[in-house]
């Protein structure tokens, strides 16, 4: 796999990571603590963002010194795009989350200690599958067709996808999960396990759980092949995508009470995964320019939350008058 990554910049990175996740664990993630307030949300999610920033300037700064100014640029670039694009994916995967809290009656408290799970098994999945990715394009490169087809396929249909109003309890999944877990009927508290009787019963968080790691999965097969679009360099890859879903704990509680506001960002996604996907069919007639797509993604996230904020007020507005 070619790479600009090194040993130092690896190295780098995992220990950002690692303090990061210490200092989230301890300060955030202790047992019994309230829950995560609007203001701390915020206040968290600008953390992230500017440490994202922060990893790319050293980035671009070391490459700059290394390897000279041309390759520092497109190189920085290309996380900065990967990072926007995994960000704004991020929020249907949130979405989900919300439903799955709300369905399962989990109160806000224990959603923290959920989420802090969720994410560092994120971690461990999106990094094989981004290897395994990686691996497999420089053995068999017409598989960006293939994952621009998906893209295109996939930005098509969550246009046009109406609303499910099944519950989440009807899921094949979820039936199957209760099926084959011996579980308790009501939330242990804080408790994934709990013994009775001797045996070993699991709770209704823990089916959470396994629901919340089942959904970023399912929405890193999205993510990951759109970021190959902009790169297949395995570090640009993976540090952008995991310095976005570092933050997603943080995105949640802040989206967690305005989420019915964000009712047009899905129109905006679904052209975000066209336009990637269509890119990455085309890349052997016209290479689109990391800059150009960057603009474009930035673009059309701009323009769908001014159209969201049009219509919200709109919506405001009727309401206000009936």
């Amino acid at each position: 796999m070619n790479t600009v990554g090194t040993p130092l910049l690896w190295g780098s990175f995992a220990i950002v990571v690692i303090i990061m996740l210490a200092i989230d664990l301890l300060l955030q993630g202790r047992r019994g603590s309230h829950a995560m307030s609007m203001k701390q949300a915020a206040a968290w999610s600008l953390v992230w963002v500017t440490l994202s920033l922060l990893f790319n300037a050293a980035f671009w700064w070391y490459l700059t010194e290394t390897q000279g100014r041309a390759v520092a640029d497109t190189q920085a670039l290309a996380f900065l795009t990967g990072y926007l694009i995994e960000k704004a994916l991020a929020v249907d995967n949130v979405f989900v989350w919300l439903m799955l809290f709300s369905y399962f009656a989990i109160p806000a408290a224990l959603q923290r200690r959920v989420l802090i799970y969720g994410v560092l098994g994120a971690i461990v999945l999106r990094t094989f599958m981004i290897f395994a990715g990686s691996w497999l394009i420089t053995q068999f490169s017409w598989l960006l067709y293939v994952f621009g087809a998906f893209l295109l396929f996939t930005g098509v249909k969550m246009a046009l996808a109406k609303e499910d109003d099944s519950g989440i309890g009807d899921k094949p999944m979820v039936r199957w999960l209760r099926g084959h877990l011996r579980m308790t009927d009501t939330i242990e508290n804080e408790h994934f396990f709990v013994r009775k009787n001797g045996l070993l019963f699991a709770t209704p968080l823990f089916l959470v759980l396994i629901l919340v790691e089942i959904s970023d999965v399912i929405f890193a097969v999205d993510s990951i092949p759109a970021i190959f679009a902009v790169t297949t360099d395995p570090f640009i890859v993976l540090t952008s995508n995991l310095f976005a879903i570092l933050g997603l704990r943080a995105m949640y509680f802040l989206l967690a009470g305005v989420a019915e506001r964000f009712s047009m960002l899905k129109y905006g996604l679904s052209i975000i995964l066209v336009f990637i996907g269509v890119k990455m069919l085309i890349v052997d007639f016209y290479h689109i320019p990391i800059a150009i797509s960057l603009g474009v993604v930035f673009g059309i996230l701009v323009l769908t939350l001014l159209i969201n904020t049009w219509v919200n007020r709109r919506n405001d507005r009727k309401n206000t008058a009936s």
